[in-house]
């Protein structure tokens, strides 16, 4: 029991600590391909929303065609 105790919590923060890491789809390969900084698409630096491009991109996998609104 005391074990559970203390592989239980230690379970759940490395799980905390691995999930983002593997969530995140961006990849600094895309920035070479598109010729592009990563706020492009995203709403910030470090930040996983979307913006209209990254939503065009998302759909298409490419920029070629993307319009930005005026």
């Amino acid at each position: 029991m005391r074990t559970l105790r203390l592989v239980l919590p230690a379970s759940i923060a490395l799980a905390g600590l691995l999930l983002p890491a593997v969530m995140v789809q961006a990849k600094p390969e895309y920035t070479k391909k598109e010729k592009k900084a990563c706020v492009f698409c995203h709403t910030g630096p470090a930040k996983k929303e979307l913006n209209d491009a990254g939503n065009f991109y998302k759909e298409k996998h490419t920029l070629e065609g993307y319009k930005p609104k005026s």
